[in-house]
């Protein structure tokens, strides 16, 4: 185990030095049954029968030379009831309670305490823990968790019990009690492939998917913290759920599916439900059209099966070195739909943008917090020289940008709350040439466009009793429109307030 060289200050007792030795090798490694502190002419072993509680069998050798030696040996022989004292390879040994010996605690801790006033003892402490929990983590029982709680993750560190989350906020349980990093070490090594664990050797990271068969997909992130591992296990459920299971609207869905090309990006913050959202998106071409559907993913999160449509899942690094390879040699496989996880750099966007205008349905993800923002997010990829061109091209391409919060429904669970940009009138294409978010977020609200602002889906979620008006508030983008419709004074601005507000940027 890791050695942790820690500065404790002025300590007047050993069981003190244990004490905070133990709370900070517990926090990297987990609760150990042994503890062994040295520092220079002194060494410290403590045990314990169990992981928790007090430490119940000292050890403690210091040079067998110099008065504190004479007067530890003193104060030994007046406790030799309790304590054994001996010399070995010229160190004063003293063990408490003596071997076979057994003592009530307190009677311990006070002849502890009484020996180590003999002592100055040293401010920094070179600390090793050992005798750390072994027994194997049980993975199916994870999953059975996260079902049983309805969560979408769980996390796993060491010194803590397992973390859940649900409904977006965590929650600690008792079910492997506090876990160590070599039970942890061992699980990542258990259920990943020869190859992920090299990368997680060489990198300190890495990301698979891992199938529980019978329960569940998951997307496994493991990495190293504070020089100790952790691991995260996102829940996917092996059968893909419908639109109408997850409260998204079946006819939009449906019409976006049925688009021969163009760009759709499904965006919102980490945790938001996008990869379901295409999940679902790509299964119900999966099961209505005959098509070839090719998803380059890192790692493969939904695991799709041939329905109506063929469908070929890539994962890059193992089947392909990057997404712009991947995306740009997606061409040669005669695909109908490509699925891209992630638009995550300037040559994957220019890939996905350039595979839209040649006639393929494009569907990828975004990090952004509104759907208007995403034109500028995507654009602030590339170097400013190309900007402009990007813009014309994602004018051309762009068919529609779905952005996506989940929001606390009243009686329990989340619902999803949606902003839907529709590229279908031409307030809103002048505004992606233009990177103009307030011109997109105007032409969105026009009745001639089928877009949707995020305030407009809350208020109707609000007006059928999914979710309370505190949320409702916290989750809009704009609380003062939302307010206004609640009020039934909200009216769309005018498309002449865009040449309004172009005018006073100008000036």
């Amino acid at each position: 185990m890791a050695e942790h060289i820690l500065g404790m200050g002025h300590r007047k007792s050993v069981r003190e030095v244990v004490t905070l030795a133990e709370e900070q090798v517990a926090k990297v490694e987990g609760n150990p049954r042994r503890l062994l502190a040295r520092a220079p002419g002194i060494e410290i072993i403590a045990d314990r029968p169990d992981f928790t509680g007090p430490f119940t069998n000292y050890i403690i050798r210091i040079s067998a030379a110099g008065k504190a030696a004479s007067e530890l040996h003193t104060s030994a022989e007046s406790c030799k009831e309790i304590c054994e004292c001996a010399i070995e390879n010229e160190r004063l040994v003293l063990t408490a309670p003596r071997p076979g010996l057994k003592v009530e605690n307190n009677v311990l801790f006070d002849t502890i305490d009484k020996l180590s006033a003999c002592l100055t003892l040293p401010e920094t402490w070179r600390i090793r823990g050992e005798g750390f929990r072994l027994d194997p983590i049980s993975v199916e029982m994870l999953f059975q968790a996260m079902i049983q709680y309805r969560a979408s993750d769980v996390h796993l560190s060491p010194g803590m019990t397992p973390v859940f989350r649900v409904d977006n906020e965590t929650r600690s349980s008792d079910l492997l009690g506090i876990l160590s990093s070599n039970q942890i070490l061992n699980l990542i090594r258990e259920i990943a492939s020869d190859d992920e664990w090299k990368e997680f050797e060489t990198l300190k990271q890495v990301s698979f998917n891992f199938h529980q068969v019978g329960l569940g997909y998951s997307r496994v992130s493991a990495f190293i913290k504070g020089g100790a591992p952790h691991c995260t296990f996102r829940f996917l459920p092996e059968r893909i759920p419908s639109f109408e299971e997850l409260n998204i609207p079946p006819d939009i869905m449906k019409q976006l599916a049925s688009l021969h090309h163009g760009l759709v990006l499904v965006t919102g913050m980490t945790g938001s439900g996008k990869s379901t959202t295409v999940a679902a998106l790509v299964d119900w071409i999966n099961s209505n059209k005959t098509l070839h559907i090719l998803t380059i993913e890192n790692p493969v999160e939904y695991v799709h099966r041939n329905k109506k449509s063929i469908i070929s899942q890539r994962n890059t690094g193992k089947d392909v070195r990057t997404f712009s390879e991947a995306v740009t040699g997606a061409l040669r496989h005669d695909p109908d739909v490509i699925v891209i996880g992630e638009m995550r750099d300037p040559d994957t966007i220019r890939s996905a943008i350039n595979a839209a205008a040649t006639g393929h349905l494009v569907i990828s993800t975004l990090h952004s917090n509104t759907a208007p923002e995403t034109v500028n997010r995507i654009v602030s990829f590339f170097d400013p020289v190309e900007r402009d061109l990007v813009k014309l091209q994602l004018r051309d391409a762009m068919r529609c940008v779905i952005c996506q919060r989940l929001i606390p429904r009243i009686g329990g669970g989340r619902v999803p709350a949606m902003e839907f940009l529709f590229n279908d009138i031409k307030a809103i294409n002048d505004g992606i040439l233009e990177g103009d978010t307030d011109a997109i977020r105007i032409g969105m609200q026009q009745t001639v466009s089928h877009s949707m602002i995020f305030e407009e889906y809350i208020f109707k979620l609000y007006k059928e009793g999914k979710i309370d008006l505190e949320h409702a508030r916290a989750s809009c983008t704009s609380v003062s429109i939302f307010d206004q419709m609640v009020m039934g004074t909200y009216s769309v601005p005018r498309l002449d307030t865009i040449k309004a507000l172009r005018e006073s940027a100008r000036h």
